[in-house]
């Protein structure tokens, strides 16, 4: 079973899409999913652990990370480790492109859950595409 979690940079704004995802017009989809959610703590991380070691514990336990981590600042960046790990079996990390609007608008958040929710339904086709953009 898959599942779900923010990196500590994105919490409040994945409580965000949550809440439009346990909503009337998705609850269902969602639920059928079967996608559980997870945070980097349940995942047995703590929040200052390297992105390279988040990115192989996710791959690991088949969780999809959702972040807004974009740098590419030296070999455990998250950029990096997607270059040179991932594989045709990976899970794609989910990078949200603007997550101040997230907050800022509820029709924008919207639009990001349905997006969200296209990819989810075939994730499998997905693998190895290494970053998804939401936006």
């Amino acid at each position: 079973m898959l599942g779900m979690a923010p990196d500590h940079d994105v919490e409040g704004h994945f409580d965000v899409l949550l809440g439009h995802l346990d909503g009337p017009q998705w609850q269902e989809i969602w639920r059928q999913l079967g996608i559980t959610v997870q945070s980097i703590e349940s995942l047995g991380l703590s929040i200052a652990a390297p992105d390279r070691l988040v990115w192989q514990v996710c791959q690991s336990q088949q969780v999809l990370l959702i972040t807004a981590n974009r740098n590419d600042d030296g070999p455990d960046s998250l950029a990096a480790t997607i270059r040179e790990c991932n594989t045709a079996q990976s899970l794609p990390v989910f990078t949200l492109a603007n997550k101040d609007r997230i907050l800022e608008s509820s029709a924008y958040a919207a639009e990001v859950v349905e997006r969200l929710l296209e990819y989810l339904m075939y994730i499998d086709d997905l693998r190895g595409t290494g970053r998804i953009w939401l936006s």
